[in-house]
């Protein structure tokens, strides 16, 4: 009997498809790799990052020189009259007209060093989107692997499930048996069909929640919600990860450390901006012209002329009721609170890694109980099928047998996704995320 209990459940091989379609082996490289095309969170911080790096240059931090062209052109036309020492002059209709054009160049060669401030600024502001894509991109992928082995771990559940559909079908039938031989009663058939149906709910159940995770993982994915797939059924567990370097490596990759960083370097440089005004700013003017004129009207009816017209501009704040030191008090208290922000976050990050820790260890420790577990339960249920068949125990203790192989299975099942995203869980933290 034992041999027909294990063909029955190793039989079992579960597949959700499409009519007329064959389905896809989703493995974990390529859920990354499609996550990190075509996931819609990091490509929008892609565009951020690329807009960061885009106003990296010295012209947007006010470092070189304004240079323009212009042209203007004005005409009228006039009636009237003019008294002169000749005498009276009337005119009527008379047209004049300007024309000017020329360059201008104005160029801020010293304010106080806040152009410098400035431009060291904007490659802060680059380096803290280049921080926020790696903290995009290591949740994204955090969510995609922890959905990919919540699969994985439903697709064992589900195999738990069916295996039990299997064993109940086998005892419907064995009561069925005994019933048409006068060995059992009608209530006997009746208490396994039940059964049957409730394993059978279980299952289809289990396929609902099996379904609606594939769909999120699609939706990680950034692809139609609607393919379908499988996954292996393989869940390996990192066993050897220790506290020590994971605390070491959260400290030089973990993202939101850096961002905190540089935040507070950010702070920095804008009190430098808010002290430059303390500073004369120096400019210097300079162009070339172009004027041409027109007129009926007076001693010269055209003239001429152009020219280059050059300057230097300076000035000094001296006082404006005291707000640059209440600027500069402000700018300070900035800084105090990106540093208070840092240290926040360090504690933060401290804190998560010791309790995913502590959770990753006792995981551990029930997968290992668990396994251990499931095997008794599994030599429990072959020895009760082989006395349920021999009729020398109640249904209702194999029943009992049955149940407590299926919970066994569920609850390693379960131990090893839980151990899973624990390990999940401290790799993310410690900015290390592999597959």
């Amino acid at each position: 009997m034992k041999y027909i209990f294990v063909y029955l459940v190793t039989l079992f091989t579960f597949f959700i498809s499409l009519p007329g379609k064959a389905q896809e082996t989703l493995t974990l490289e390529d859920a990354v790799r499609i996550a990190l095309e075509k996931n819609y969170d990091i490509k929008l911080v892609a565009n951020d990052l690329a807009i960061d790096r885009n106003n990296v240059n010295r012209a947007n931090a006010g470092m070189l020189p304004n240079l323009g062209a212009n042209i203007t052109n004005g005409n009228n036309i006039q009636t009237g009259r003019q008294t002169r020492q000749t005498g009276l002059q009337e005119f009527n209709n008379v047209k004049s007209s300007n024309t000017s054009y020329g360059t201008d160049l104005n160029w801020t060669i010293f304010d106080g060093f806040r152009m410098f401030a400035r431009y060291e600024q904007l490659k802060e502001f680059a380096n803290l989107g280049d921080a926020e894509l790696k903290q995009t991109i290591l949740t994204t992928l955090g969510d995609v692997i922890s959905t990919y082995f919540e699969l994985v771990n439903q697709q064992q559940q589900l195999r738990a499930y069916d295996s039990a559909i299997v064993i109940s079908r086998l005892r419907v039938q064995t009561a069925q048996n005994r019933f048409t031989i006068g060995k059992a009663a009608r209530l006997e058939v009746l208490n396994a069909l039940v059964d049957l149906n409730t394993d059978t709910t279980n299952f289809v159940q289990q396929q609902n929640l099996y379904r609606n995770t594939q769909i999120r993982l699609n939706e990680f994915l950034g692809r139609d919600v609607n393919i379908v797939f499988e996954v292996p059924n393989t869940l390996y567990i990192d066993n050897k990860l220790t506290l020590g370097p994971l605390s070491d490596l959260a400290v030089q990759q973990n993202p939101a450390l850096k961002v905190a960083l540089v935040n507070k370097r950010i702070a920095e440089l804008n009190l430098k901006q808010v002290r430059a005004n303390r500073y004369p700013t120096l400019g210097v003017t300079s162009g070339y012209t172009f004027n041409r004129s027109e007129s009926a009207l007076g001693f010269a009816t055209q003239a001429n002329n152009r020219g280059l017209n050059y300057g230097l501009s300076a000035s000094v704040n001296i006082f404006n009721g005291f707000l640059q030191r209440r600027n500069e008090q402000n700018a300070e208290t900035l800084i105090q609170s990106a540093q208070l922000q840092y240290e926040k976050a360090d504690l933060n990050i401290k804190s998560q890694l010791a309790a995913a820790y502590q959770t990753y260890a006792t995981n551990l420790t029930l997968v290992t109980l668990e396994e251990n577990n499931q095997k008794i339960a599994k030599q429990n249920l072959n020895i009760t099928l082989d006395k349920y068949r021999l009729g020398s125990i109640a249904p209702i203790e194999f029943r009992d047998a049955q149940l407590n192989y299926l919970n066994a299975r569920v609850r390693f099942n379960n131990a090893q996704y839980l151990a899973k995203l624990a390990e999940i869980s401290l790799k993310e933290i410690a900015g290390d995320l592999n597959l």
